[in-house]
């Protein structure tokens, strides 16, 4: 369980193909090693992993990830290559900040940056999302981009827009964003629990 409040950037160093179908990628960190562990789960630009082992090849902390085919099917990691930056968090501890919202770090679908305008120090960006994901994004409701935590501005059909403050667009890969951009959603998860219970009482 993560919160959407991204503590670092990574860098994919390396990545390879394996006999099947799923993909190795070896991503670089300024974690301290120290205090990562294998089979921890890392959110990598909203897709959550597990670190499988350690690179000590790399400068700072490195680790592997193996990305299966239904994850790259599903979402933007089919996209990733070396030097692709992406947006790190830890798990979430019990007694920690819940500083965002509830992120579980499972995709929902795939959305792509339709506008960018600045807007005073900050950028307006405008997202459209898959059809069937629609019904969960709300005015005023979160969501997570890219792994961000982020509040929903206004909903037209199956586009949204966020407002990204200087901070956000500096410290996370949202600053990278331009018309074009495919992104990794996830719907705040208690709008998800919702719709199900409405659907099994109508």
């Amino acid at each position: 369980m993560f919160t959407g409040i991204i503590t670092d950037i990574g860098t994919v160093v390396a990545m390879e193909h394996l006999p099947g179908t799923d993909a190795l990628f070896t991503v670089e960190s300024s974690y301290e090693a120290a205090t990562l562990a294998l089979g921890a789960s890392v959110s990598h630009q909203g897709v959550c992993l597990t670190l499988i082992s350690f690179d000590c090849t790399n400068k700072g902390s490195s680790w592997r990830v193996q990305v299966s085919q239904e994850t790259l099917d599903v979402t933007c990691a089919k996209d990733w290559q070396v030097g692709t930056k992406l947006n790190l968090e830890r798990a979430l501890k019990l007694g920690d900040e819940l500083g965002g919202h509830m992120v579980s770090g499972h995709v929902d679908g795939i959305g792509e940056v339709v506008a960018v305008t600045p807007e005073n120090e900050s950028h307006r960006v405008l997202i459209r999302v898959p059809e069937p994901l629609a019904k969960y994004v709300s005015p005023k409701g979160s969501i997570a981009v890219d792994g961000v935590s982020l509040t929903i501005n206004e909903v037209d059909d199956v586009t949204f827009g966020i407002n990204i403050i200087p901070h956000t667009w500096q410290v996370t890969t949202l600053g990278r964003l331009k018309v074009g951009t495919r992104v990794n959603l996830e719907a705040d998860q208690v709008a998800r629990y919702v719709e199900r219970i409405l659907s099994r009482t109508t």
